[in-house]
């Protein structure tokens, strides 16, 4: 099971926001490029937004640009704005947000201006946590529109070209495929085989996306063998569906055996439009087996495998999702673990005792789901346990990518875990299980 913190919305406003520019280089720069940090499989890029640094989740699947996740940014200043309704997956009702204009964007070398930003007013609508690192919003068309856009997964580096002077030579070693731009999102064809039936389907790229696959049951009958499961974070509340196996997956001449599937309840779909014969979405899961290449103006993508390629398709087996709670306060020395004072008397007597604490700020981690059946539910593990301790190893030794990549450990791995219930300190123990 891996994380997918997933945004779709509708705007009920009645302008049109698509004439903005897109980024443009401010000298004559061949390229530019950004470092980026990877979080489950999803890209975080560092954006100036009217001079402000903040942290931006590059997404293919969303065409605005949307602002979120203001709590450690006390002062933007965001130009002409007006408020709007949103309204979006996994929620009833629409809610107020806002719509600023004339914005300005940039890194170094390269700026968008006149941009429009989407803003979410409602605090709860906060991803950082479930990422263990700052997101505050999404881009995604106006990062792509104007430029040839270059993501290097494995150096963690996302370059933008200056098409007048980029040298074709470099795609020699790629494949070129087309892709169709719908509504400034790009479509591509790829191929499923499930039970020796082949499947010529489309699907939205979707980096921003953190499966591999998802699928939608109008279009895929669901596999037999398959779990419920808890895909991730809607616009309103929880994102539900199945995980399934399905034989192969195909993007061209690029063959993924076994690859596992998420297949999105269709409730939480009812809210989007899609287009015309679309079957589902690929993720980032996919696309970090590549260099990738977008050239949104000629409808192209350029791929080539990288290392993680032959990687296997793994998901969470003990069926909870933790994420970051906030911070606590400890020793540097981890004191009180290294002098077990919870089985030892210490007694100083009547001696002057100078000690000297060091202290830091680590990051607590909270379950924040946990999958009916799953074995951590077995255990006992409750939503809301404050997690203290897994494989004996305190939690804060942990980052949120180490904790996720040890749940999606082999089958049969043994997992303890130490959590904080309502002030109540308690000790559970249970196995991984691979049930596909």
């Amino acid at each position: 099971m891996k994380f997918i913190f997933k945004m779709f919305f509708l705007l009920f406003v009645v302008f049109s926001i698509n004439g903005q520019d897109g980024f443009l280089f401010k000298n004559n720069n061949k390229k530019v490029g950004v470092s980026f940090k990877l979080a489950n499989n999803l890209i975080i890029i560092p954006l100036k937004v009217n001079g402000l640094e903040m942290n931006f989740l590059l997404d293919t699947g969303v065409e605005e640009t949307i602002l979120f996740s203001l709590e450690d940014k006390k002062e933007i200043e965001l130009k002409n704005s007006e408020k709007i309704m949103l309204s979006g997956i996994g929620i009833e009702e629409a809610i107020e947000g806002l719509i600023s204009t004339g914005n300005t964007l940039n890194f170094d070398g390269i700026m968008a201006e006149h941009q429009t930003i989407i803003v979410v007013l409602d605090e709860k609508f906060n991803f950082s946590s479930n990422l263990g690192i700052p997101v505050n919003g999404i881009i995604g068309n106006h990062f792509f529109k104007h430029n040839l856009v270059e993501i290097n997964y494995v150096a963690q580096k996302v370059f933008i070209h200056n098409k007048r002077k980029f040298k074709g030579s470099k795609f020699k070693s790629y494949e070129k495929l087309k892709i169709i731009l719908e509504k400034n999102k790009p479509y591509i064809d790829a191929k499923v085989i499930l039970k020796n039936n082949n499947f010529l389907l489309k699907f939205l790229i979707d980096i921003g996306n953190s499966d591999a696959i998802w699928l939608f049951e109008s279009k895929i009958k669901i596999p037999n063998k398959n779990f419920n499961d808890y895909l991730g974070r809607g616009f309103g509340g929880e994102i539900l569906g199945k995980r399934a196996k399905i034989d192969s997956f195909s993007i061209n001449n690029f063959e993924f055996p076994n690859p596992i599937a998420s297949f999105p309840d269709s409730i939480a779909l009812k809210n989007l439009k899609l287009v015309e014969n679309r079957a589902g979405s690929i993720g980032g899961e996919i696309f970090k087996r590549f260099n990738v290449f977008f050239d949104y103006e000629n409808e192209l993508v350029y791929l080539q495998k990288n290392q993680n390629f032959d990687k296997p398709f793994n998901y969470n087996k003990s069926g909870i999702e933790i994420q970051h709670s906030g911070l606590q306060i400890v020793t540097k020395e981890d004191i009180d673990s290294a002098l077990k004072i919870s089985g030892i008397k210490i007694d100083f007597g009547n001696k002057e005792v100078d000690l000297k604490y060091k202290f830091e700020l680590k990051p607590n981690f909270e379950i924040a789901h946990v999958r009916k059946d799953s074995p951590a539910a077995i255990s006992g593990l409750k939503n809301g346990d404050i997690v203290l301790s897994i494989n004996d190893e305190l939690i804060y030794k942990y980052n949120l990518q180490e904790i996720n990549e040890l749940l999606k450990s082999d089958e049969d791995k043994n997992i303890k875990m130490e959590v904080n219930r309502n002030n109540h300190i308690l000790k559970f123990k249970f196995q991984l299980k691979n049930v596909l």
